[in-house]
């Protein structure tokens, strides 16, 4: 393929590009698909890569055509590639960021660096999984490997990513994220790419294609398992520059303040009011900034040696978010940007605040046994800039917690003396003297901005399984009954808190369906006299004078939205209050049904339910349901998914069920049965 690629809100275009699919192998023969879009040049170029297992001929097609054209036209060779056995890549998917990906990967790397067309010199570049991947393959270090932009991964695959959350099973991600891998794994290669035996490789990747989930529970503690692909187990390890991204509405916005302040190697961070998007796409909540504009400075920085005053930029941009009523969809926070010179940040000080004083001055222990139904206003784990995402007002929350709330205007000063403004940025620790009248048992820890209207919005939460208490590699049941000093630390956030208003720290021993509970349900005992909560207060007030471009990106790919599939609510809870059961039904939103210029029409419908019955631990189940298709006039493919989490006292019980039917031909001709295949695995439950 090749064409010439106009770009929107920028006049200039200072290369005509090209684009070229490209087979790239690999040391045992296997060959990765990829796209490259280069400028038309003369002389080698610079290459940026990106290296995803979503499908660069289709599902990720509109993204890419967004960024790769705008970074061609700028001199640098951009690269899209499919990982192993996805995609029309060649080969079998493993497992995610398996050692076998990350061998790919460095292949990949040498491979470019080694084209005539490049200078060897090597950026990547991703959000989510290829930023994970990218910062990982930083880790190993290799020699063209000079610098990458990793926006909403993790350092840590354990305690900070869709499996885990304060050593706990999250149960909204462990299930649906495993299930939505397991259809996406399911997808045909596409038959314009690999020719006319694509039913035949398909069957082959559906034979080996398992279920994740399954693996993700077996490894309960941070094992060998976790540590594999964490940066965070050896920071010195990378040597290549990293600008680190991230958003508040993203749950991996802390891994943004780890590197900034553990890593050696040259580092930058970012983080603004963002969901799990790149921060240039228009997507809620906005502000957006000039992403692309941004990292190509990168990029010339330390791809080109260009001194171009990138290594002057504060350590850490920061957007701090007005107090806004509680909402599932902002199109724009209001708020400002900050900077801070250093990480943790010397324009921050800790503030003290001891729970038994946040009560009124009111003394003796508090009981925390929260209904199991707490937590369905948590909102999306992953939010993605849909209309239901974000979590609603928290009061009925609240109602569910032990709650001390702090008099903003009345207790507190911010940076600009009594009655501003309390301005936190970091990450608030909650400190709690607490009993436990089960060896296993799980606090939750939520941060609320109430309004003086006793509107309750969250600001950040935090999650401990308290037999994790010593290290998320252990497990230490509770001494049942004996008080033991726990520290649970939130979720970093970037907050003004009003005067007038009061800062809440609700306490809970439940948050379904984020939180998988233990199998018995636990009465938890708290003494605000030896609990405290430590907040990160921002001491500038005034106008730090950071700022950015306007978004601008490439013309984008023409896709066309198709009607959705169903007319059911984006998310709705119902409980039946015969039986206690609550139910909470989502559309995930992942983009739905559309169709592409070369005439692909891929239909996308999926849906999670969880279940849960009050009083009964062991009545929690998380279900996801996928439909996929593809189809064009001369083929076409289309799968169907389930996989569904449930768990006795003893035991995870994992079913997943996939069948698959392709046409190979028009649609006179008669359709085959790809797969029909049930896996039923049963996990022993050890720390979870």
């Amino acid at each position: 393929m090749s064409g010439d690629q106009r770009l929107l809100g920028d006049p200039r275009l200072l290369h005509e590009i090209e684009v070229r699919d490209e087979w790239v192998p690999l040391p045992d023969g296997t060959r990765l698909h990829a796209r490259i879009w280069a400028p038309r040049v003369e002389h080698p170029v610079p290459v940026l890569l990106e290296y995803l297992p979503y499908r660069l001929d289709d599902w990720t097609a509109p993204r890419d055509s967004e960024r790769h054209p705008w970074y061609a036209a700028r001199g640098y060779a951009s690269v899209r590639v499919d990982i192993r056995g996805t995609g029309s890549s060649d080969g079998l998917f493993d497992d995610e960021y398996s050692e076998q990906e990350l061998a790919d990967g460095i292949a990949l790397i040498e491979w470019l660096a080694a084209q005539p067309w490049s200078t060897g010199a090597i950026g990547a570049f991703g959000i989510s999984w290829g930023g994970f991947n990218a910062l990982q393959l930083a880790g190993r270090a290799p020699a063209a490997l000079k610098a990458i932009v990793t926006v909403c991964s993790t350092d840590d695959r354990y305690d900070n990513d869709v499996h885990y959350m304060g050593g706990a099973v999250l149960g909204i991600d462990m299930a649906a994220w495993g299930g939505t891998m397991f259809a996406f794994n399911s997808r045909p290669p596409r038959p314009e790419v690999v020719g006319a035996d694509w039913v035949a490789r398909w069957r082959e990747r559906l034979e080996h294609n398992r279920p994740m989930t399954p693996v993700w529970l077996a490894h309960q503690e941070r094992d060998d398992y976790w540590r594999h692909g964490s940066v965070c187990e050896d920071y010195s390890s990378i040597t290549a520059a990293v600008l680190a991204v991230g958003g508040w509405a993203d749950p991996y916005r802390d891994a943004v303040l780890r590197l900034v302040s553990e890593l050696d190697a040259p580092v930058k961070g970012i983080i603004g009011p963002w969901s799990h998007q790149y921060p240039d796409r228009g997507l809620a909540p906005g502000p957006g900034i000039g992403f692309l504009q941004e990292t190509l400075r990168w990029w010339d920085r330390w791809l080109l040696d260009e001194p171009n005053g990138v290594d002057a930029e504060p350590a850490l941009r920061a957007w701090i978010n007005d107090s806004e009523p509680p909402a599932t969809y902002y199109a724009e926070r209001t708020g400002r940007w900050v900077g801070a010179e250093d990480w943790p940040s010397t324009a921050t000080r800790a503030r003290v605040e001891p729970l038994e004083l946040l009560t009124g001055g009111e003394h003796g222990p508090v009981v925390v046994r929260s209904p199991q139904s707490t937590g369905l206003d948590a909102g999306r784990f992953f939010p993605f800039g849909n209309a239901t995402d974000l979590p609603p007002d928290q009061r009925a929350e609240d109602g569910r917690s032990v709650c001390f709330d702090l008099d903003v205007g009345a207790s507190a000063e911010g940076a600009g003396g009594a009655g501003a403004p309390l301005d936190v940025l970091g990450s608030v620790v909650v400190d709690l003297a607490i009993t436990s009248d089960r060896p296993d048992a799980n606090v939750i820890v939520r941060l609320c901005d109430v309004a003086p209207d006793g509107s309750s919005t969250l600001v950040t939460r935090g999650v401990l399984n308290l037999n994790k208490r010593n290290g998320r590699h252990r497990d230490d049941p509770m001494e049942v009954r004996v008080e033991q000093t726990v520290r649970v630390p939130l979720v970093s956030t970037g907050h003004s808190f009003p005067a007038g208003h009061r800062l809440r720290i609700a306490v809970s021993s439940a948050y379904w369906p984020w939180i998988w509970p233990h199998s018995d349900e636990a009465t938890l005992t708290v003494d605000p006299q030896r609990s405290a909560v430590t907040l990160p207060v921002w001491t500038r007030a005034g106008d730090d004078g950071v700022r950015f471009d306007e978004p601008t990106r490439a013309t984008p790919l023409a896709v066309r939205a198709l009607p959705p599939a169903s007319d059911l609510p984006q998310r709705s809870v119902t409980h039946d209050v015969g039986t206690g059961e609550w139910v909470l039904d989502v559309d995930p939103g992942y983009g739905g049904g559309r169709e592409y210029p070369d005439g692909l029409v891929f239909t996308e419908d999926s849906r999670e339910t969880y279940r849960i019955v009050d009083g009964d631990p062991l009545s929690a189940s998380a279900e996801s349901r996928w439909a996929i298709g593809l189809e064009k006039p001369d083929w076409r493919a289309w799968l169907e998914t389930t996989s569904h989490v449930s768990a006795t006292h003893d035991d995870f019980v994992i079913v997943n069920t996939v069948r698959a039917w392709a046409r190979d031909g028009g649609p006179s001709t008669e359709a085959v049965l790809v797969a029909d295949r049930r896996f039923e695995d049963v996990v022993p439950r050890t720390s979870a």
